[in-house]
């Protein structure tokens, strides 16, 4: 039971996607897809720790800033062998699909300096459909934190526009296998598969 949750930067994203897991389940498991590029970013995923810890809810943390599909197939074949012990799965939330498809988009780059660039597209575009496949057949609580980033403005750099057009094919793949998909803006939670125009209603 995937949920995807988007919104801009420092929407409140994220903080809603960690009070509705709690909802979801007794404890949790954090897939974190951030790397450590610079002091800043571990200095914000120190902070992000340590906030999760006040919480109250229980959380391991799993660090996976690429092989995100895999992860999440093998954390469904653990959660089936414990609800078939009568055990409750965790729910397991990533955050975020962004920094993950940074990660990937990064990986590609290396590629396309060793393969021809329509084989590292097909590679990126695999790895995506992994992703999506993994996320629509996942039985168990999964909350997915992504980001909203084609409202501003166009990226001046190529390799921008790609991240932002990859970003929102993304979304939209990912938003596609959800069964409830949230918008988080000024801290505001709307569902937006709730208010989704449907051509039948025509």
């Amino acid at each position: 039971m995937a949920i995807l949750i988007t919104g801009g930067a420092r929407s409140g994203k994220s903080s809603f996607a960690e009070k509705l897991a709690a909802l979801l389940g007794e404890q949790g498991i954090y897939i974190a897809t951030s790397r450590i590029w610079d002091e800043e970013m571990a200095e914000r995923i120190a902070l992000h720790k340590e906030n999760r810890m006040q919480g109250g809810f229980r959380w391991v943390t799993i660090e996976e800033p690429l092989e995100l599909a895999s992860r999440l197939r093998q954390l469904s074949a653990e959660c089936s062998e414990l609800t078939n012990r009568g055990d409750k799965a965790p729910v397991v939330l990533v955050d975020c699909l962004t920094l993950w498809l940074t990660n990937v988009l990064m990986e590609a780059e290396e590629r396309e300096k060793s393969t021809a660039v329509d084989e590292a597209q097909l590679w990126l575009n695999r790895q995506i459909g992994e992703l999506t496949a993994a996320a629509a057949d996942y039985a168990f609580p999964l909350v997915l934190v992504t980001n909203e980033v084609g409202d501003g403005i166009v990226p001046a750099y190529p390799l921008g526009r790609k991240f932002r057009d990859e970003a929102g094919r993304l979304n939209q793949r990912i938003a596609a296998v959800s069964d409830k998909v949230f918008l988080v803006t000024a801290g505001i939670p709307v569902e937006l598969k709730a208010l989704q125009f449907r051509w039948e209603s025509l």
